[in-house]
């Protein structure tokens, strides 16, 4: 299965309601949804669509990052307590720093089960808090990036483990990919069995780091991944050209959309984001840098639920 980690801001879930809408009954598919919004309206508009959509999702209850960081652990669930009534419909999740007791404790109080935790950098799995608390009975699922002593350590213990990779290599300005024009991004997807996992994560086509809004760009930059010839997923940037000042950032728009249309042709690459980014541009509509996310999310998805074998279910 594939993982996307994402957060909880509006264009990611609009990627996951679309993405729940039309693959539902061919999906490889299990987001992780880290919330970083106060206001819960996305959140109550998108869960609806994934369980409709039969697209199981982990739901990370202590965030750490966005508006509400700190706040208590059932300030989420107390919010969306309408939508996650069926809790057969997502997985109670985790980020694990050094509060391994807190969070031993949070799963008993509330009594989740098939539980996901997902370690951080933070995390010393090397101490005997965590050893309890990912010996217990309702943990399920265990994330975190390679690491070769974790994995000995849950070796028959029973648990899912997957393997998260940070594979988006950022550049400081959007003018930055202008002469990068594709890179390698995962072949994950191939080897992950192979490496001893259950399952592979990425924060697709976005920074792993949390930033949270910004500046009217001088660059326009659309960011597709597709397959190689060798099933090797590379990502290829679509760079606007009239990048000395951020006015008419739709020109900017239409200069890369049509890099990224004239590429979707040559290779022949169809996906219902494809198809949404070729409208646009030959609508001549600029929709804004939310929604031209929501796209290269939107795509990755489609691809490495396509690339996974359709047999493979949770």
């Amino acid at each position: 299965m594939y993982y996307p980690y994402l957060r909880g801001r509006q264009f990611e879930l609009i990627a996951l309601r679309e993405f729940a809408l039309n693959h539902g009954e061919n999906n490889n598919v299990i987001p992780i949804i880290e919330p970083v919004r106060k206001n819960f309206n996305s959140m109550r508009l998108a869960i609806p669509k994934l369980i409709e959509g039969d697209v199981k999702f982990g739901l990370i209850l202590n965030p750490l990052v966005g508006e509400i960081e700190g706040k208590k652990t059932d300030t989420i669930t107390k919010e969306l307590k309408e939508e996650l009534t069926d809790k057969s419909k997502w997985i109670p999740s985790f980020i694990v720093t050094d509060n391994c007791i807190k969070v031993k404790s949070l799963i008993n109080k509330f009594e989740y089960e098939d539980v996901m935790l997902i370690c951080s950098d933070r995390t010393d799995s090397s101490t005997t808090d965590f050893e309890d608390l990912v010996s217990m009975q309702q943990v399920k699922y265990i994330v975190s990036n390679e690491n070769r002593t974790l994995k000995r350590k849950l070796k028959d213990k029973g648990k899912e483990l997957i393997r998260l990779d940070d594979n988006f290599k950022a550049q400081k300005r959007n003018s930055d990919y202008l002469p990068i024009e594709e890179e390698k991004f995962t072949e994950e997807h191939m080897y992950y069995k192979q490496d001893g996992y259950n399952g592979f994560s990425d924060y697709t086509v976005l920074v792993s780091d949390f930033i949270e809004g910004g500046r009217t760009p001088y660059a326009v930059a659309i960011h597709l991944t597709y397959k190689k010839d060798n099933d090797e997923v590379w990502v290829r940037h679509f760079t606007s050209i009239s990048n000395d000042d951020n006015a008419n950032i739709q020109g900017k728009f239409a200069e890369a959309a049509k890099k990224a249309v004239t590429f979707l042709a040559e290779k022949n690459i169809v996906s219902e984001a494809a198809d949404e980014l070729k409208k646009y541009y030959s609508e001549k509509k600029y929709p804004g840098l939310g929604m031209v996310k929501k796209i290269s999310i939107k795509n990755h998805i489609e691809l490495m639920n396509g690339l996974i074998n359709p047999t493979e279910k949770l």
